[in-house]
């Protein structure tokens, strides 16, 4: 089974492996529950949705309908004003079949603009406190993508005490001065806050590119079960971290697969190997 451990400050212990719901895009209904299923017979039961990932907040949500809630729900909105914010957290809800999620995270706040409009007077922000106070959430994220989550999550904290953090992760991204120092800077904060930090990317082989999209990734993913093993073990081998699954059904098991047995944290000797060995590229232009 997976390793469980407090998520943040929330009271929740949560499985290390947090469900990726984005892996349910657009699934038929069967695909998903057994997806669904798989993840829970493995001991995870944190699930991560978003508005935004196609119709999985519908498969999840007809799912919960015929069974139960997962013990821990979060779900996204990338809507940037409090009015749309609104209506987009209500509107989860229905589709999710539920009176309220646990979390929910103002999704991909990285551009400037959309990140002073979102934290600003009228803001989503303002949306997801409103609804923390009418009990339809009981916790607030911030997600991001690219080179700049990290500092800009830092400069989010010091806005607003966000219960977690939500950005990329992986030996590639190590690589990357400015990004090691940053990503460090904000664990440090998190550590220190009790903020639960959650990682993305984790199986990142290389851009698609022009090749054919094979996986319904937004990357390349490394897809042999040796290779998942050591990018899987190389992010749980960071105390406190958690690792939100690929979002492709047939990469998710290979997952599971390898956080079951996850002992040790790979030497970066070992993972330079791998990206040697592979061609791996980061997913993110420098």
């Amino acid at each position: 089974m997976i390793a469980k451990q407090p998520f943040g400050r929330t009271g929740h212990v949560s499985s290390r492996v947090l469900f990726g719901a984005a892996a349910l895009w657009d699934l038929p209904q069967a695909d998903a529950d057994k997806t669904i299923e798989l993840a829970l017979a493995s001991g995870i039961n944190h699930f991560d949705v978003a508005a935004s990932y196609g119709n999985a907040e519908d498969y999840l949500g007809d799912w919960i309908r015929r069974h139960e809630r997962p013990s821990f729900l979060a779900t996204k909105t990338e809507e940037r004003t409090s009015a749309k914010a609104n209506d987009s957290i209500k509107r989860s809800l229905e589709r999710l079949h539920v009176d309220h999620v646990d979390m929910i995270q103002l999704h991909n706040l990285i551009d400037l603009g959309e990140w002073q409009t979102a934290l600003g007077p009228g803001g989503a922000l303002e949306a997801a406190l409103r609804a923390r106070e009418e009990g339809l959430v009981r916790f607030i994220g911030v997600t991001g993508h690219g080179l700049t989550a990290a500092a800009q999550h830092t400069k989010a904290l010091e806005r607003f005490d966000f219960d977690s953090v939500l950005l990329p992760y992986s030996y590639l991204m190590w690589l990357n001065e400015q990004y090691r120092s940053d990503f460090l800077n904000l664990l440090a904060i998190c550590k220190k806050r009790n903020v639960a930090v959650q990682t993305i990317k984790s199986l990142v082989h290389t851009p698609w590119g022009e090749r054919e999209h094979t996986r319904n990734t937004w990357y390349r993913p490394l897809e042999a079960q040796a290779d998942i093993d050591l990018a899987v073990h190389w992010v749980l081998g960071n105390e406190g971290l958690f690792l939100n699954s690929a979002g492709d059904i047939n990469i998710l098991p290979l997952v599971l697969d390898a956080a079951s047995r996850f002992s040790s944290k790979p030497t970066d000797a070992v993972m330079q190997a791998m990206v040697d060995r592979l061609e791996m590229q980061n997913l993110f232009a420098e």
